[in-house]
């Protein structure tokens, strides 16, 4: 098992470093053998996409937003973000969240 901090992210919560790191996993976007569902702590299913960083497992829930942004990306608009504000994006605890076996 890995030592990875695990966080649950809303498009309106990316940062420019993991919406950066969505683009270079995924640079044709993804498709849905990339998605991974599951039931958050409310019951209510949650589609995501896996993007890792050295310490931190992110997944980023996905919306047509998020399609959007990922395809208009230009790092040239993020270069005065401080990628190091930990304040950005909330922890989320998702240990114990079941995935969806779909």
């Amino acid at each position: 098992m890995d030592n990875l901090k695990r966080v649950i992210v809303d498009f309106k919560k990316l940062t420019p470093e993991v919406l950066k790191l969505l683009v270079e996993k995924y640079p044709d976007g993804y498709d849905d053998l990339n998605i991974i569902s599951f039931k958050n702590a409310q019951g209510e299913r949650i589609e995501a996409v896996e993007v890792t960083t050295e310490d931190t497992k992110y997944l980023v829930k996905i919306s047509a937003k998020l399609e959007k942004t990922m395809a208009n990306y230009d790092e040239d608009d993020y270069e005065d973000y401080d990628d190091d504000d930990p304040a950005a994006i909330p922890d989320v605890d998702i240990t114990g969240v079941e995935a969806d076996e779909d």
